[in-house]
């Protein structure tokens, strides 16, 4: 068990952490959740211990294990395979011991503790940890010092994850991993057999790998019970009834205030004066529940749309080196409202597709025809490091449009969803998300007809791609989109096209489909390539059944609001309801507040407070009944 009892924890001299407990029983799979910013991989780094506290304490088991991503990835002559099995520091131990020791007691004693920990299957299951973020057999043998710092990073995942700590700490451990790397992990951690404290911005992971949800906020962290859309559900009800009783008192003071300001100079009402005195003193006011917003993300429209297609390929093939295509045969067209989502592991060529259609290479062979006039914005994640560090945001797109005028200028920054306080600071200052609004903002500055975004959503939080989302749902051109986050793929993109096996083809399924066949190992690609050996075979693309197309679609939907009417009408009666009885409540409460009422006819005063409090009972049980019926109603109508 994980127990945080009043902590408080300051980086910088800022406080982000105020007097919060939680509790996490024993196998709690949660989700740590918060604004970027908010403090929660500094609460992590309390947890290990590599930042103390202000005050309060983290206590568990002295034997309990906690194991989190290293820093640095690892980059030594070591094989994948034997980073992975040197995690299980009690093994390796064990191991040297059992190949020196010379006493027959202890080497029994050792291999007893070896069956014990299943040390004979460790190589097995090192290997299907790698297998499972994206590493084949023959990628497991190379050194570490042959693999870029992306693909270190998930071997150092790996090894955290081979270890089995008995408190797992992943922080975004996605931001390095592609869709087919994300669904395994998500997976992974929803068998994970101990404690797992997770930090992420992912909804579908939040959703499908944890039970729990651990919410920090104004410097408390407070638990809640199911995965990430129970929790926006709960939150939203709580806001909403707080909203009401703030309301509610706010009208129960002013009533006060006014009696008391009436009578308190009236012999004949002093001592009821005087009680309501009493009782402002004692109505403390509610703790708010403070919504910070989220400045929007929005892409300025193309003046004109080119006539479809706006990119026709025809045996087209692309490399970096000449004779040794990535990707070849490509028979492709890309029309002005097309929503396409790439998939396919790392290493297969998604990112050279994209570079291709941005004229960020050539093609090598086929025809390859864009329409004239042809607007593209490329956004690549790599690309924060070209910001200019000593440039704010105003001089970055001074420099794109330098014959515009100041305000010309300013407004297109506040377009980008830069908070104000945020234009004049330079871009080295800028937190990612903020770094990537801007970057956002730069490759979509003249209007393009097609945007191509390659992992926008690195350093966003929720609510930022939330903002993302409706941003590219309201942008008129063509999208063509890399991203391991399912929540944004599934709410702005139609069509989705597999990289894999040296090509493009189109995937005539939904991305269910997709995991499916992806945790069923029937879609493992080649993983990591070596610089010099990028050619690779094309091979055949499994296919399913046909998506249903957008007539249908809008079929299905319309069908199942219709299943959906008897609850619909159930909720607006319960409205109707709930407006009847406010209606009815603040006509007794008005009557109430006549004061000559209570002297001319005290019975009709009881009669009024027997009315009043069965309407606040029949309000409250119809609100409580029409929030379990909306979010129901939601939910179904959004699965």
């Amino acid at each position: 068990m994980l127990q945080i009892n009043d902590l408080s924890a300051r980086v910088a001299g800022r406080l982000l952490i105020d007097h919060a407990s939680l509790t996490l029983p024993t196998g709690t799979k949660a989700g740590l959740v918060g604004r970027n910013g908010a403090g929660k991989s500094t609460l992590f780094r309390v947890i290990t211990g590599d930042l103390a506290s202000e005050s309060g304490s983290v206590s568990m088991p002295s034997n309990m294990t906690i194991g989190q991503v290293a820093q640095e990835a690892p980059g030594t002559e070591d094989s994948l395979i034997e980073i992975v099995l040197a995690a299980d520091t009690e093994r390796a131990r064990l191991m040297a011991a059992a190949e020196t020791e010379t006493d027959p007691t202890k080497i029994a004693d050792i291999h007893t503790r070896l069956f014990d920990i299943d040390a004979h299957s460790a190589e097995a299951r090192a290997a299907s940890i790698l297998a499972g973020l994206g590493f084949d057999d023959a990628a497991q043998a190379r050194p570490a010092s042959s693999f870029s710092g992306g693909w270190r990073m998930r071997v150092a995942l790996a090894a955290v994850l081979f270890s089995s700590p008995d408190l797992l700490l992943l922080d975004e451990p996605t931001n390095y991993l592609d869709l087919e790397g994300t669904l395994w992990l998500e997976n992974f951690v929803s068998r994970y057999p101990h404690t797992v404290l997770l930090i992420s911005h992912d909804r579908d992971v939040l959703n499908n790998a944890v039970s729990s949800i651990v919410h920090l906020d104004q410097k408390k962290l407070v638990f809640y019970r199911g995965d990430f859309d129970s929790f926006a559900r709960q939150r939203a009800e709580k806001i909403e009834l707080l909203q009401k009783q703030t309301a509610k008192q706010a009208e129960k003071r002013k009533h006060m205030e006014a009696f008391v300001a009436r009578f308190r100079a009236k012999a004949s009402k002093a001592k009821q004066a005087q009680s309501r005195l009493k009782a402002l003193e004692k109505l403390e006011p509610l703790q708010a529940i403070v919504e910070e917003s989220v400045t929007p993300i929005g892409f300025p429209a193309p003046e004109k749309q080119p006539a479809s297609p706006i990119i026709a390929m025809e045996d087209v093939s692309v490399g970096y080196t000449p004779g040794q295509p990535i990707l070849s045969s490509l028979d492709l067209r890309i029309d002005t409202d097309d929503r396409i989502a790439l998939l396919g592991q790392n290493g297969n060529g998604k990112s050279t597709f994209a570079k291709l259609l941005a004229e960020r290479l050539g093609a090598e062979d086929g025809t390859l025809t864009k329409a004239p006039g042809l607007k593209v914005a490329y956004f690549a994640q790599h690309q924060i490091d070209d910001l200019r560090p000593q440039e704010n945001a105003i001089e970055h797109v001074r420099r794109l449009m330098p014959d515009a005028p100041e305000p010309k200028v300013r407004a297109r920054v506040a377009q980008m969803g830069l908070p104000r306080e945020k234009m004049e600071t330079v871009a080295d200052k800028l937190s990612g998300g903020e770094k990537a609004r801007l970057l956002l903002g730069l490759a979509t500055l003249h209007a393009p007809h097609l945007l191509i975004l390659d992992e926008p959503t690195n350093h966003l939080d929720i609510e930022a791609r939330d903002s993302l989302i409706h941003a590219l749902n309201d942008y008129p051109g063509a999208v063509v989109l890399i991203s391991h986050d399912r929540h944004i793929v599934e709410a702005t993109v139609d069509r989705l096209w597999l990289v894999e096996g040296g090509s493009v083809q189109r995937f005539e399924g939904d991305l269910s489909e997709y995991k499916r066949l992806v945790l069923s190992g029937k879609k493992q690609g080649k993983g990591p390539k070596k610089e010099a050996a990028k050619t690779t075979e094309p091979t055949p693309v499994p296919t399913v059944e046909p998506a249903a197309p957008k007539a249908e679609m809008r079929r299905q939907s319309a069908e199942k609001r219709d299943r959906l009417k008897p609850m619909k009408r159930k909720i607006d009666k319960l409205e109707a309801d709930m407006a009847k009885l406010q209606k009815g409540l603040a006509e007794a409460e008005g009557k109430l507040a006549d004061p000559a009422l209570y002297q001319s006819d005290p019975a009709k005063v009881t009669e009024l407070n027997r009315k009043r409090a069965d309407a606040e009972r029949s309000l409250q049980a119809a609100e409580e009944e029409w929030l379990t019926l909306s979010g129901e109603y939601e939910t179904a109508l959004a699965s």
